[in-house]
């Protein structure tokens, strides 16, 4: 399929998805929660999955929901099974960012969480930069 997409707004979601990937990657004081670290990862795979629907024309849902949009995705393109895994980054889009969260972060979590966000926007700039 070739590129039809809006450059501008592709690259929009871009500027957006690497600003939360930077912010989950600050270095902040003990009292910044780890949670609101990887709801910052969560918004980077997100914005970067939705930059490449938008590269590829396709309307884009209002979901938080990262497996929708891999699902979506995958009738457009081949999508690795490694960003298969980054569906389980959803899980920190909104029950996170409240006090009733059921299982605290920790570093090990925010880790993972960083990993897969980063690997995910890496793979949206590969597609967008083809």
């Amino acid at each position: 399929m070739s590129f039809e997409g809006d450059r501008n707004l592709v690259e929009q979601w871009l500027i957006y998805a690497k600003s939360d990937l930077e912010l989950a990657r600050v270095d902040l004081p003990d009292s910044v929660l780890l949670e609101t670290l990887c709801y910052h990862a969560q918004q980077a795979a997100e914005k970067s999955l939705k930059a490449i629907l938008v590269y590829y024309s396709v309307s884009v849902p209002r979901t938080h929901n990262i497996g929708t949009l891999i699902d979506l995705l995958e009738e457009y393109i081949d999508v690795p099974e490694s960003i298969g895994d980054v569906a389980i980054l959803t899980e920190y889009a909104v029950s996170s960012r409240y006090p009733t969260f059921s299982e605290p972060v920790d570093r090990n979590d925010y880790e993972l969480a960083l990993q897969l966000a980063d690997r995910c926007f890496l793979w949206a700039r590969s597609i967008i930069n083809s």
